[in-house]
């Protein structure tokens, strides 16, 4: 899932200081899983805001609303006759959802209330870890399911540094380092012989090396 984090209150305040009208959009769909933007964290951050507008004397609106996903055009639509109330929106949702809520309210400033951070795992209760960077040519299978470009802290594609210490990245002690990972799952599921090849550089033209990514179903198009 995308994982995000709130912006600071202050820098929240200074964005959205030149308007009057106010609605803190919430999304309940990955932000919502990582504790950031979802409709718990939305009320609070719109009270937050009213509370402070009102400590500083400020006469502004500011409401709530979530919707389940920013970044899927039916959930969106449904804002159609609610948006045009107001100044400004301050989304709670990822990068990606706060464009697709621009692209369709296009005369209507979106502010983003979030920093989107990277794809990441629930590890546990209240801990997000990043597992993958997106890059268009998934070699999982390869790497007994851990991913060199995202887990080793040095993007390594054929073995180890030679830094590492008892299971531990060089460059982060707190880190387990992936190619010890790697060997070791390898060897449980009877696949070192993977490792028996050289793998080349990362082709990025599949990640961004071309632009703005997009995937076509035409099978799934209405």
């Amino acid at each position: 899932m995308i994982t995000a984090e709130q912006k600071p209150i202050k820098e929240i305040r200074e964005t959205i200081a030149p308007y009057r009208k106010i609605l803190v959009l919430g999304c309940g769909s990955c932000v919502a899983e990582c504790a950031a933007g979802g409709e718990k964290e939305t009320a609070m951050l719109a009270s937050a805001l009213r509370m402070a507008a009102r400590m500083n004397k400020e006469d502004v609106l500011i409401e709530d609303k979530t919707i389940d996903r920013q970044c899927v055009r039916d959930f969106i639509v449904q804002l159609e006759g609610v948006i045009e109330a107001y100044d400004a929106v301050l989304s709670l949702g990822c990068g990606a959802g706060v464009q697709a809520v621009a692209e369709i309210f296009s005369d209507t400033t979106i502010i983003p209330a979030l920093n989107t951070e990277f794809l990441g795992q629930t590890k546990d209760q209240g801990l997000w870890t990043e597992n993958c960077v997106g890059c268009g040519d998934c070699m999982l299978y390869y790497f007994g399911g851990v991913c060199p470009l995202a887990r080793c802290s040095k993007q390594l594609m054929n073995g180890p540094c030679g830094g590492s210490r008892e299971g531990r990245c060089e460059v982060d002690p707190e880190i387990p380092c992936a190619w010890q990972l790697i060997i070791d799952r390898l060897g449980r599921i009877g696949g070192l012989e993977r490792l028996g090849k050289v793998y080349p550089a990362k082709d990025w033209s599949k990640k961004q090396g071309r632009g703005p990514r997009k995937i076509v179903r035409e099978d799934q198009q209405r």
